[in-house]
């Protein structure tokens, strides 16, 4: 893994090294996801669809009835049930 070091300027505006943004394709006007990992900072020309599958998930439980309570209850009985 290749490091690079980058200086925000102002209104926090950082410049991706141009060999980087040649090798990915980048063009002004693209967007991002920045992830915060607990101060590490993940770039990724890519959007997150962490988003749209937790939409998905709350919705198929929204519509079984499900809550985040009866899950994790029924995730309790299963781990005690093999733990046994």
């Amino acid at each position: 893994m290749e490091s690079t070091t980058v200086q925000m300027a102002k209104r926090g505006v950082i410049t991706i090294p141009q060999p980087l943004r040649e090798t990915y394709g980048m063009q002004p006007g693209d967007t991002f996801t920045l992830m915060d990992l607990g101060g590490v900072f993940v770039l990724s020309p890519r959007s997150s669809e962490i988003d749209v599958l937790a939409e998905r998930v709350r919705t198929r439980w929204t519509e079984k009835g499900e809550t985040l309570e009866t899950m994790l209850q029924a995730l309790r009985e299963e781990r005690d049930r093999r733990g046994r």
